[in-house]
């Protein structure tokens, strides 16, 4: 049986559009910039503003070779920088409307050192606010930062910009401060890049226009009007999530085949061929050791497609000739697996919109996003689901066969809620077996993302916010006396390691080292960022759950 899963609507997507700066996404500028190494980190230069337009900014760079001689060295280009680019503030420090320091949530928790940590996360929101300077609205072809009219919520450290699902949790975070009129400017934002380019990309940079990330906008927007019932808004923008979803549906598809079916499903994949601008150097050093621009242009697509899925990087896109991960990052093929989280993320959104369609009264549309998520509820269950050991696992669609290996991705549909929920307490009892199995919960720090330490950032021994989340409420949605006790004390340990590592700190952090108690993450292309969006906004999620008398 073959399920064909393409959407026809009145509003057409537009193409993925690449970013086509000859001074910030390609060419010899960039190049010639990001190789001499000037930053230490190849994100400052893309993040700079041009002193002169583009046409200027690129005579100069010409005549700057030729004065040159085709090979500045370090200290030349370091000047070139200097007289043709300027680092300014592209943000106002913005403290939203609607912040207050004493939201409801905290007079219903229970224990007073929660209460008293719950107080210090919500001072965060005002420091990781931000909202466009009206002058770089008026002169944004001399900057990377994609304007928006509305204020947001940054993560933090280097990542100044918003980005995409790190918002999702940002967003349950602000929902449960009752900041609904920033949430409300933040999905407006986000409409405004479908508007615009068809598709919610990786971040508000140009440089972030090759790729987008999970799509979580039609989740967000759910919990909105689930906190709200802005019926109004949601109707005026719902054809908006309709088509981005159609893009992933347009761009994003590929078939697999198991035991002689053929199934299409998602997978991340960025067709952009050149390093990621705002890590250039660092691609390029990956890339130094292959032979020939062929396969160089292969390994940037595969690191720009791994950027998407927003682990970047892992060995869970690392592949060996055995299908195996015992290889390095020059070895990374992430467009060959067929990852479960994505299609679940998928599945759930296509379910949201069917429900929030309905809530329209638009029926039509209802059943065919229901009948649609139907559909690919049934292809997870059939390719992703391992019965023997309870659990979902990536498809190897080169070796055509399920990538039995744990990472915290695996239990993405468990969360989502896109399987057959008449089994929910059994499929909730058979993933907490298969976190004993795998000897998971002993660690002092949390959960981790995988058990491969490979240094890099998505794998053993980190902990990210996110997948803990997901984990958690998968299992506490199940139903399973077993599955919810095993959440709630990964709850418990998850809140009291962050809320000692902030005590040492006073800094909350991006990821978090499993291994020792209170300690932040480490490894990766760069140095452990604080801040932090979506680690706040896990916290309230489960300080809410775990902590307060009144469930909301």
């Amino acid at each position: 049986m073959i399920f064909i899963l393409l959407i026809f609507h009145s509003v057409q997507p537009a193409p993925a559009t690449l970013c086509t700066s000859r001074v910030f996404c390609q060419g010899p500028l960039l190049h010639t910039v990001q190789m001499a190494r000037i930053f230490p980190d190849s994100k400052t230069f893309v993040d700079l503003k041009m002193i002169h337009d583009e046409k200027t900014t690129l005579r100069n760079f010409r005549r700057f070779l030729n004065t040159n001689q085709q090979k500045p060295n370090k200290t030349q280009t370091k000047k070139f920088v200097s007289e043709n680019f300027q680092k300014h503030s592209e943000f106002e420090n913005w403290v939203p409307p609607d912040f207050t320091p004493s939201p409801e949530i905290l007079s219903h928790i229970t224990d007073n050192e929660i209460r008293n940590f719950t107080t210090n996360l919500v001072k965060i929101w005002p420091q990781l606010a931000r909202k466009v300077r009206p002058e770089v609205l008026k002169s944004s072809q001399l900057y990377t930062i994609i304007p928006v009219k509305n204020g947001f919520i940054v993560p933090g450290g280097r990542f100044r910009e918003f980005y995409y699902w790190d918002t999702y949790w940002i967003v349950e975070g602000l929902l449960l401060c009752e900041m609904y009129t920033t949430v409300r400017g933040i999905l407006d934002n986000f409409v405004f890049m479908v508007k615009k380019y068809g598709f919610v990309p990786n971040g508000s940079r140009i440089y972030y226009l090759n790729r987008s990330q999970p799509p979580l906008l039609t989740l967000m927007v759910a919990s909105y009007i689930t906190a709200t019932n802005d019926i109004q808004w949601l109707n005026q923008n719902i054809k908006f999530l309709d088509l981005e979803l159609h893009f992933f549906l347009k761009n994003r598809l590929t078939h697999v085949v198991k035991n002689g079916t053929k199934y299409h499903l998602a997978h991340y994949v960025s067709h952009f061929g050149t390093p990621r601008p705002e890590s250039y150097f660092e691609d390029m050093t990956t890339a130094s050791s292959l032979p020939n621009h062929e396969k160089r242009t292969i390994l940037f697509e595969s690191l720009n497609s791994a950027a998407e899925s927003g682990w970047d990087f892992s060995s869970r896109w690392i592949v060996d000739q055995y299908g195996g991960t015992n290889a390095n990052l020059a070895d990374i093929h992430t467009s060959r697996i067929i990852p479960v989280d994505l299609n679940a993320f998928l599945c759930q959104a296509f379910l949201k919109l069917g429900k929030l369609y309905s809530l329209l009264g638009n029926e039509e549309r209802s059943g065919y996003w229901m009948e649609k998520g139907d559909d690919w509820r049934k292809n997870i269950e059939a390719v992703f689901y391992h019965k023997e050991d309870g659990i979902w696992y990536d498809w190897d669609n080169v070796m055509g066969k399920p990538r039995r290996l744990f990472y915290l991705s695996n239990f993405v549909p468990l969360w989502a809620g896109v399987y057959n929920l008449d089994k929910a307490e059994e499929v909730g009892h058979k993933a907490a077996g298969y976190l004993v199995t795998q000897g998971v919960l002993d660690f002092d720090g949390g959960l981790p993302t995988s058990l491969t330490p490979s240094g890099e950032q998505w794998d053993y021994p980190n902990a990210w916010p996110p997948l803990q989340a997901m984990v958690i409420f998968g299992l506490d949605q199940s139903r399973d006396p077993k599955a919810q006790k095993i959440a709630e004390a990964l709850a418990q340990k998850w809140l009291h390691s962050n809320l000692e590592c902030f005590y040492q700190t006073q800094k909350m952090f991006e990821k978090y080292d499993v291994q020792h108690f209170g300690e932040s993450g480490n490894g990766g292309e760069y140095t452990v960022q604080s801040g932090f969006g979506w680690t706040n906004g896990v916290l309230f999620q489960l300080i809410n759950r775990y902590y307060t008398k009144k469930k909301r």
